[in-house]
């Protein structure tokens, strides 16, 4: 099989290209990625050298290069994992994630549907169901209801693709997974932030009251998935992905603590991002029952293996937190520490 895979330098594109080039017949795979601020090709220096493996630096929307490049190499299949994906920055900067997400998105579907693509996998998230009350879990049919430009900009992805399936019979499928972690993550999402954060000594900025709940999903568990869906799953689907791990963020960062022996003082808690959602939830019945994937590393074991691997390639983090990193966490985290000051502040006088 001859394999396209966008944002392959990312944190879960990489990891899904090194599972597939460590198979018994690896596929031809050619990573098509513009190399952002979260693009890191350190992530795939085990398989830079195989045969099998093309990287080009390219953006998504650049209608004339994917053409090109789905000429030349007439894939059999795209993986899709190339977005704009964190919601913070989505609030900070909107216009990035919807020029991504969705002229990226328009873009590849047009050239499948030119050059007659065998599958179309399109990798989404369950932050496009939005908050959900307990006990209720998300199926694949359950409403959308994004919060975020992020999450707005994938549902506009996710029925974007549907689309093309249900117009022009592109063979798309669509995954939604809950959240990941693991090695070679950008430390800007929860998980590889307050682990370097914690290893570093330095504080771990909580979100209001820190009780939003997430489930945590292994990276490579999700790459698994993907593999089965690419395999086995039935076009014009969606399939969602979920670590059967729910953990409010504080007892996440509890956790970690324990995991480096670091002080619990060194939490801090700012201010609340804007529409902030409370608990994301997934049933993964339709993937465990259609392909016979399930998840095989639990949290602890995954979180272990993660602090590990942070410990042991602190020069890696210490490469990817560039002066954009720390002009981003300045913007983010010291500035939502300052307002909550402030508001606190401000209701200690109003009570005087």
């Amino acid at each position: 099989m001859k394999l396209l895979v966008t944002g392959g330098a990312g944190f879960i594109g990489s990891a899904f290209i090194r599972l597939m080039q460590g198979s018994a017949e690896p596929p031809r795979i050619v990573n098509l990625d513009k190399l952002t601020y979260a693009g890191n090709l350190e992530n795939l220096e085990s398989v830079a050298h195989h045969p099998a493996y093309r990287f080009v630096q390219g953006d998504i929307c650049d209608a004339a290069l994917v053409d090109a490049l789905m000429a030349e190499e007439k894939p059999e299949a795209i993986v899709h994992f190339a977005a704009e994906s964190h919601v913070d920055r989505s609030i900070l900067s909107p216009s990035p994630a919807f020029e991504t997400n969705l002229r990226g998105t328009f873009t590849l579907l047009e050239a499948a549907r030119a050059h007659h693509i065998g599958r179309f996998i399109h990798i989404s998230t369950d932050e496009v169901y939005g908050s959900l009350e307990a006990p209720a879990e998300a199926a694949e049919d359950f409403p959308l209801n994004p919060s975020s430009p992020y999450s707005a900009s994938k549902a506009g992805s996710d029925l974007l693709a549907r689309s093309y399936f249900t117009t022009y019979r592109v063979p798309v499928l669509i995954t939604r997974a809950s959240n990941n972690y693991g090695p070679y993550q950008f430390p800007e999402k929860l998980l590889p932030l307050m682990i370097s954060n914690a290893l570093e000594g330095r504080s771990l900025p909580v979100y209001g009251d820190g009780l939003q709940v997430r489930d945590w999903l292994y990276v490579d568990d999700h790459c698994r998935a993907i593999r089965a869906v690419l395999e086995r799953g039935r076009e014009g689907e969606i399939y969602n992905i979920g670590g059967s791990r729910a953990l409010p963020n504080l007892e996440v960062v509890r956790k970690i603590l324990a995991a480096t022996g670091a002080p619990e003082s060194l939490v801090r808690y700012v201010e609340d991002r804007p529409g902030h959602d409370r608990r994301y939830a997934l049933s993964s019945a339709k993937i465990m029952c259609e392909t016979g994937w399930a998840a095989q590393v639990g949290f602890e074991d995954g979180l272990a293996r993660t602090v590990d691997w942070y410990r042991r390639n602190s020069a890696w983090v210490e490469r990817v937190k560039s002066g954009e990193y720390r002009n981003y966490y300045a913007r983010n985290y010291d500035q939502r520490e300052s307002e909550l000051r402030k508001t606190a502040g401000t209701r200690g006088r109003a009570k005087a």
